[in-house]
C-alpha cells in the first residue's frame, strides 16, 4: 500500500498515503481511504470500472439525459440527512442501482424506474429516508398523499410483527 498519487482534496498536497483498501459492489468498485502526508486529513477515493454502454433517463416530459450516479447519490444522501445511514451504506445503494439499470441492456430508462428502485432502496436503508425521498419524488402535493404512504409502512411494519 502507499505510494500512489492523489490530491489531498483539503490542502491539495499531491502525497497521500493509502491506508485502508476495500472492495465494494461485488467488487466492482475499490474503496481507498487515504490520509495526507501534509496536513493528515482523511479522505475516501473509488476507483470503478467504466461502464461499458451510456444509459439515458427518458425524463416524464420525454426528454433524455445521461444517467447521473452523482445526482441519484445526492438525492438519495439528502434523503438520509440526520439519519443514522452510513454514507457507505447509500453509495453501495447507488452502485447496485446503477450495476441493475446497465445489465438490462436497453440502454435508456425512465426516471420513473430510477426513482421506484432508489425507494426500494431507502425503504430498506431507514423509513424516514424512504418517506422523504417519497414525498419528493411522487410530489406529494397535500397531507392525504404522505398520510397514505405513512400509513402503508404503518401496516407493512404491523404485518411483519404479527399483528
Amino acid at each position: 500500500m502507499g505510494g500512489e498519487k492523489m490530491k489531498c482534496p483539503i490542502c491539495g498536497a499531491g502525497d497521500t498515503r493509502v491506508i485502508e483498501t476495500r472492495t465494494a459492489d461485488e467488487d466492482r468498485i475499490v474503496r481507498r481511504r487515504r490520509e495526507c502526508v501534509a496536513c493528515l486529513s482523511r479522505f475516501t477515493t473509488y476507483e470503478r470500472l467504466e461502464p461499458r454502454t451510456f444509459l439515458w433517463v427518458v425524463k416524464k416530459d420525454g426528454r433524455r439525459e445521461a444517467f447521473d450516479r452523482e445526482k441519484l447519490l445526492k438525492g438519495m444522501a439528502r434523503a438520509c440527512e440526520k439519519l443514522p445511514v452510513p454514507l457507505e451504506k447509500i453509495e453501495e445503494a447507488v452502485a447496485e442501482i446503477e450495476s441493475s439499470l446497465r445489465n438490462t441492456g436497453l440502454g435508456e430508462v425512465s426516471s420513473e424506474r430510477v426513482g421506484e428502485l432508489a425507494m426500494e432502496k431507502l425503504r430498506g436503508l431507514h423509513q424516514v429516508a424512504y418517506v422523504r425521498f417519497a414525498s419528493v419524488y411522487r410530489e406529494f402535493t397535500d397531507l392525504s398523499g404522505f398520510t397514505r404512504e405513512i400509513s402503508k409502512l404503518l401496516e407493512e411494519r404491523d404485518e411483519k410483527n404479527g399483528r
